[in-house]
């Protein structure tokens, strides 16, 4: 029977262990579940502003640059002035010369 007594006697150690680590842990729980935590987000919010900023710069730059390519592409001239002129004269040169030789 001793045995069993201290077997019992061990179990309700135990057990009364258990009970006060549970308590100890629903303690913990309220705490934590009665915890705000703020978050400081000024720091971001002031990185975030100054990375939209260079990004609004960087995109009108780009557009700059895009207008000006524009500008480029309508204003290129596929030929120099001087070789049409060569040609006109050499077109009209050589209906000339046909001409010419039928009459």
């Amino acid at each position: 029977m001793t045995k069993l007594e201290e077997l019992t006697a061990l179990l309700v150690n135990e057990i009364d262990d258990f009970k006060k680590g549970v308590e100890t842990l629903e303690k913990i729980n309220d705490q934590l579940n009665g915890t705000k935590i703020k978050m400081d987000l000024s720091e971001y919010k002031t990185m975030i502003y100054s990375h939209q900023k260079e990004m609004a710069s960087h995109i009108k730059a780009i557009e700059r640059f895009e207008n000006r390519f524009n500008n480029k592409i309508i204003q290129a001239k596929i030929y120099p002035n001087w070789a049409v002129v060569v040609f006109i004269v050499s077109l009209l040169f050589g209906i000339g010369g046909i001409i010419s030789l039928f009459v």
